[in-house]
């Protein structure tokens, strides 16, 4: 089973990483308390694993760490030691629990992102009820508000310390069981509201065939397909929707940054991707939009979602950014248009209908891409959610993937 790891900075949270130990242990967990503090090296009574030993998996030596009198900079080198930690010792980690304010949540979770999807992880936090994005990017760590601040055992922190603990021993003991039946091989898609029809019905094609992952293109989706590529969890991308690609080079809130489709270059997966949403532009609720912005073309998707059109200049970039990308694949692509329109809201009628941009986009893509014998560009005369296009993307990924 191995053994559920508590980890914070023994010098200021020592009795509240006992307490958790001790909850672990009664619940029939065996635990280990790991130290990652900075202000001392030695050896506290309690600790199983010392914070001189986790400072010693740092790339360049303990020395990064002891050897710095700035606490930001230690604390970073900390944490860059802990993920190397991690990584040496993963399968020993039966679950993991942080805790800490805003410098041992920046410190710890780092660590955590390293360990597969489906090990139990849970940061109790002074941070947790704010955004906490940065700290769980495109993982399942569970963030647990602390309520009072971490400092010492009262009444308050010993129940949400208490109910951490429990809820971890809670995962680690009592796994689900293996699924049942064959164990069908995972594909990845991506999808947003306007291109929905569109995924549901390549999804209903391939559910007999694959196990069909459907990440929502808000930016952490983009992000956790990649990780899941990069991890070998997928053995194909079906990307319809690529929208994240605007919010990246236009300054919207949903991109998933610049490693989007990193993942198809790095391992060659069979990969059919597309122009979905890449009509708009992502902000929060209409006051949220930048000032140089308000002149533009906007409608409200909803109170909290905002969206914009992409110009003609807009698309252009993208269309060669996402080229660029293509032709550093290696594995088998195949890249598909739809003339007619890329959401459901720039066809023909629709609010977003701009064929001037849609074909700037449409252009650059094509004038840039590199075709070869395993890189392919179609250009098909419908709209994303026509049925017939979703039929393109399934027969393609048929093809590339049975090669």
């Amino acid at each position: 089973m191995g053994s559920a790891y508590v980890v914070g900075t023994f010098d200021t949270k020592g009795e509240e990483l006992l307490f958790v130990k001790n909850v672990l242990e009664s619940a029939g967990v065996s635990a280990k308390v790991v130290d990652v503090g900075t202000g001392g090296m030695g050896q506290h009574g309690g600790v199983d694993v010392s914070a001189s030993t986790v400072a010693g998996f740092h790339p360049t030596g303990a020395t990064a760490i002891t050897g710095v009198k700035d606490r930001g900079s230690a604390i970073g080198a900390m944490s860059l030691a802990f993920e190397h930690f991690i990584e040496a010792v993963k399968n020993d980690v039966a679950g993991i629990i942080g805790i800490g304010g805003s410098g041992n949540t920046a410190l710890i979770t780092p660590g955590m992102r390293r360990l597969p999807i489906g090990i139990p992880k849970i940061m109790v936090s002074t941070v947790a009820s704010g955004n906490v994005a940065p700290y769980v990017g495109p993982n399942d760590i569970a963030m647990l508000y602390s309520v009072v601040d971490i400092a010492g055992i009262n009444s308050i922190s010993r129940l949400v310390l208490g109910n951490a603990a429990n809820a971890l021993a809670g995962a680690i003991r009592f796994r689900l069981p293996s699924a049942e039946g064959k164990q069908l091989p995972a594909l990845g898609l991506t999808m947003f509201g306007v291109t929905t029809p569109c995924v549901d019905r390549v999804v209903d094609h391939l559910r007999s065939k694959y196990e069909c992952f459907v990440f929502h293109a808000t930016g952490v989706g983009g992000q956790t397909l990649e990780k899941l590529v990069d991890s070998g969890r997928l053995v194909g991308v079906i990307d319809s929707t690529t929208t994240e690609i605007a919010d990246l080079l236009v300054g919207g809130v949903m991109s998933a940054g610049e490693d989007r489709l990193g993942s198809i270059i790095r391992t060659r997966v069979p990969y059919v991707g597309s122009c979905g949403a890449l009509d708009m532009v992502n902000f929060g609720n209409i006051d949220s939009v930048p000032e140089r912005y308000r002149s533009r073309k906007l409608y409200v998707h909803n109170p909290q979602v905002t969206l914009m059109r992409t110009t003609r200049e807009e698309c252009a970039r993208i269309g060669e950014w996402i080229a660029h990308k293509l032709n550093a694949c290696e594995g088998p692509v195949r890249f598909l248009i739809p003339e007619k329109g890329v959401s459901a809201i720039s066809v023909e009628g629709q609010v977003f209908h701009d064929p001037g941009a849609d074909n700037a986009l449409f252009d650059a893509i094509q004038d840039t891409f590199h075709k070869t014998d395993r890189r392919q560009l179609l250009r098909l005369p419908y709209a994303i959610n026509d049925p017939e296009f979703a039929d393109a993307l399934v027969k393609n990924f048929e093809d590339i993937a049975r090669r």
